[in-house]
């Protein structure tokens, strides 16, 4: 059987039973062993090898940070997922762990019994270390099947990085200059914006609305850390936002975020909920999606990048339905080739671009 190594570090015991616990759960995982701090782990991993570590920021001797900042020096290190506190300093220090290289995060659970916390660990984890398995034994999954809307009836070839294919727009929908931008992205996704978002120009006159896949507090440091690096303004969205041009609005991490038309019926609002997980995510894209499609049916883009899983799938089908124009990561400058690859392959993306290139075919989209 393969088996996957994991080493858990934590300076609380009952953190380290917690996820220790929840991965011996999983079939495939073997946990070799658990640390205390940063300076232990590192000697364990020298001597381990573990293939993935999960890792607590805040601890003695040797903090996560300085951990990560090792582990860059290291010969194929551990995959490793971040354990942080949801507080606006464990954002901030999550976020500067992942340009470190660290792959997604767990948030530490704060209250609740031990059986509930160990169930909401597991469910995080297991996605990841599937993709664990995946990167090192070359498993797969079967594919997921997502059928098109009616109205879309003909294939399109699988693109390449680039690729512009012709295609008929759905009948009596003319395309115009896209009014909005809607984004989704999830694993990878905060070093991947952190890149792109400040590629956009100063003068960009729509609004840009972005999923990132995130627990809550963490997308307002992430809002704030953009906001710092773009010459748009980045905020995390608030129930009532009147979207507005030049603005970049990311949805809170646990809530969902749609659009809605104001009171004048010419406006357009954001509307925060508590409504339900869609694909297990909470934002999800697909939300966000279907709204977009129903609200700037011929005027708006769709951009697709990288993380884990097929969110955003379907409601990029109905956008696409109603005239959008739909961009995709390529698979070579995705962390995860998960979200972008279902669109892709069944032929509704209109241009696949290397993340370094995603700005440019947004701008040429408005």
């Amino acid at each position: 059987m393969n088996i996957i190594k994991a080493l858990v570090v934590d300076d609380t015991i009952v953190y380290r039973k917690i996820v220790g616990d929840a991965l011996k759960q999983m079939p495939g995982i073997e946990v070799v062993g658990t640390a205390n701090n940063g300076k232990i782990a590192l000697s364990k991993i020298k001597t381990l090898k573990p293939d993935l570590m999960t890792l607590d920021i805040e601890m003695p001797e040797m903090n996560g940070i300085e951990l990560l900042q090792e582990l860059r020096h290291m010969d194929n290190p551990p995959l490793v997922i971040m354990v942080s506190t949801l507080t606006h300093k464990g954002g901030e220090l999550t976020l500067r762990a992942m340009e470190l290289g660290a792959f997604d995060v767990l948030p530490k659970p704060e209250d609740g019994k031990m059986a509930e916390n160990m169930r909401k660990v597991k469910e995080t984890l297991e996605p990841i270390v599937k993709h664990v398995k995946r990167h090192k034994f070359g498993i797969t999954d079967p594919p997921v099947k997502t059928k098109p809307a009616a109205k879309i009836t003909t294939k399109a070839p699988v693109l390449k990085a680039g690729d512009r294919p012709v295609r008929s727009r759905p009948s009596g929908i003319v395309r115009s200059k896209s009014e909005i931008i809607g984004i989704g992205i999830s694993t990878g996704g905060p070093n991947a914006l952190s890149k792109m978002i400040p590629m956009l120009p100063k003068d960009l006159k729509v609004p840009v609305l972005i999923v990132q896949h995130m627990p809550p507090v963490f997308t307002e440091s992430l809002a704030n850390s953009l906001n710092k690096k773009s010459a748009l303004e980045v905020v995390e969205a608030r129930d009532g936002d009147t979207i507005k041009p030049g603005t970049v609005f990311i949805a809170p991490g646990g809530k969902q975020m749609k659009i809605v038309a104001g009171a004048d019926g010419l406006t357009r609002k954001i509307r925060i909920t508590d409504d339900p997980p869609e694909n297990s995510c909470k934002p999800s894209a697909d939300y966000l999606f279907r709204s977009i499609a129903q609200h700037y049916v011929g005027r708006a883009t769709g951009v697709i990048m990288t993380g884990m899983g097929s969110d955003g799938s379907k409601g990029l089908y109905q956008m696409k339905n109603n005239g959008s124009f739909i961009i995709a990561q390529d698979e070579k400058t995705c962390t995860v080739y998960g979200m972008p690859k279902e669109p892709t392959e069944s032929g509704i993306v209109d241009v696949i671009a290397p993340l370094e290139k995603i700005a440019d075919e947004i701008v040429k989209t408005v």
